[in-house]
């Protein structure tokens, strides 16, 4: 017995669209030219992406520029009695922009995407360690891109922007240094940036990928 799922009107997000006038989503995927994004991990993201995007066939990056903005950072839990960690945490976050390719670009869609993944600590085999940062960190770039894909190919299927994330909402929240000595600027006294759950690194243990403190 064969069923049909058109009939009670669901269709594959990239498949090919069968109504009058509606996009077709994986020949637009392909029309999207993912920016450069800085440091190793942003290399992985984008890589992800135009992975996702192209798919089996050419890509021609002639419609549409992405721009994503990641941040990876990396917390130490399972503290143990000698103050070692067993296992480190990975949480990361990007935001996306969709902007047309014009001398005066325009902003089609925005949205985020978060990941979570971690390895067991084991500082004995330093090989084994730095292997298995660089595999987790691999794993979150991917899922981020997969994330990244979907909601700009639901953007391309409904054109309603997906749901902006709080943490690109409002004012940014800033911890001070207490254990930092002031640099004798006009910057004030050195401040870190709150992480995506709101909370300082240094609180948690958690290093930054990429900075954010000032």
């Amino acid at each position: 017995m064969t069923f049909s799922l058109n009939g009670c009107g669901f269709q594959p997000l990239y498949g090919e669209q069968s109504q009058k006038g509606a996009a077709d989503v994986s020949a637009e995927l392909k029309r999207v030219y993912v920016a450069n994004i800085p440091e190793r991990t942003g290399q992985q993201l984008r890589l992800a992406l135009q992975q996702n995007m192209a798919g089996a066939g050419p890509e021609a990056p002639d419609g549409y520029t992405l721009y994503v903005s990641p941040y990876f950072g990396e917390e130490a839990i399972d503290i143990h009695a000698d103050n070692t960690s067993g296992r480190t945490r990975i949480n990361a976050h990007a935001h996306w922009q969709l902007m047309t390719v014009a001398e005066h670009p325009v902003l089609l869609a925005q949205g985020d995407a978060t990941s979570l993944d971690g390895y067991t600590t084991v500082y004995e085999q330093y090989f084994a360690q730095t292997m298995n940062n660089e595999t987790a960190l691999g794993r979150v770039a991917q899922a981020l891109g997969d994330q990244i894909t979907q909601q700009v190919a639901i953007w391309f299927r409904t054109q309603t922007k997906p749901a902006q994330g709080a943490s690109q909402q409002g004012p940014k929240t800033y911890y001070p240094l207490v254990n930092t000595m002031p640099n004798n600027s006009d910057q004030g006294d050195p401040q870190e940036e709150a992480g995506a759950d709101a909370i300082p690194n240094m609180a948690t243990g958690r290093s930054p990928t990429n900075g954010n403190s000032q």
